[in-house]
């Protein structure tokens, strides 16, 4: 069995084969896949896809830094909040700290970051973290706010093996995904210095696929082409992979007390 902790299965790249590429996953032994949200636009199709497949996936909530604008911003804060009401939500995500696109907004991106990592302890949820070009900028204001009841992944590591033992012994995990297939990745360091125990799998579907498909779509059947890499790295087979990582992310995400209140429904 494996988890995608962080596939965006409701964007247009899908939508002429959406339930073929949710099949294609299942065949391949991916049974869960966790869908991070981005802002507005994305709330419907999100949760109109998660709708169809009940304890399959499992939607979050959150504002990308990248939709983090002064002119919308109170809307787009104002939405997260009326939907982390409902209790539909496996996390908060996906959110943090994108500087690879624009600086501008930079102040506001890390006061919003700040905010959601809050409403995450408030509503006792993990959170799914961007860091892209911005890990210095995320580690302060997390361990500013860093208390026993936040947890979460740090979504497609960047880091070095040492900002890698510094985010897993903040109790966080590592995301990997494609990138760790790609010659002179950074990640192939981070696991070593980490370990399986410290480790979850996701695509960030349709983007970073895998070698040997880089540059095409993505999609979460790749994930064991990720995991056949990592059990590389590890020394283990991809089964012990695949159940490390799925209870990593079962544990992080609570999936099995989200499954059975599905199910009592």
């Amino acid at each position: 069995m494996f988890i995608d902790t962080h596939t965006h299965l409701y964007l247009d790249e899908f939508s002429n084969d959406q339930q073929q590429v949710i099949q294609n996953a299942l065949d391949r032994g991916v049974t869960k896949m966790m869908l991070p949200n981005i802002d507005s636009t994305s709330w419907e199709p999100m949760l109109s896809l998660a709708g169809k497949y009940p304890g399959v996936l499992f939607p979050m909530a959150g504002l990308h830094p990248t939709s983090v604008l002064p002119e919308s911003i109170d809307n787009e804060m104002n939405a997260v909040d009326r939907q982390l009401q409902t209790g539909l939500y496996t996390a908060i995500g996906e959110i943090g700290i994108d500087l690879y696109w624009d600086k501008t907004h930079l102040s506001l991106q890390e006061e919003v970051f700040r905010h959601q990592l809050r409403l995450a302890k408030s509503h006792k949820l993990p959170v799914a973290i961007h860091v892209r070009n911005s890990y210095n900028e995320v580690w302060r204001i997390l361990k500013q706010e860093l208390t026993p009841d936040l947890r979460g992944v740090f979504h497609c590591f960047p880091g070095n093996e040492i900002q890698a033992r510094q985010v897993t012994e903040a109790g966080f995990f590592l995301g990997i995904g494609g990138v760790v297939t790609f010659k002179n990745s950074l990640m192939q360091k981070a696991i070593e210095a980490v370990g399986l125990q410290h480790i979850l799998l996701e695509t960030d579907a349709p983007f970073l696929a895998p070698v040997p498909i880089r540059g095409k779509r993505n999609e979460p059947a790749y994930i064991p082409l990720i995991a056949e890499k990592v059990a590389e790295i590890c020394n283990v087979t991809i089964e012990e992979v695949g159940l490390t990582t799925s209870q990593n992310a079962c544990k992080l995400f609570n999936l099995t007390e989200k499954i059975d209140s599905i199910t009592a429904k």
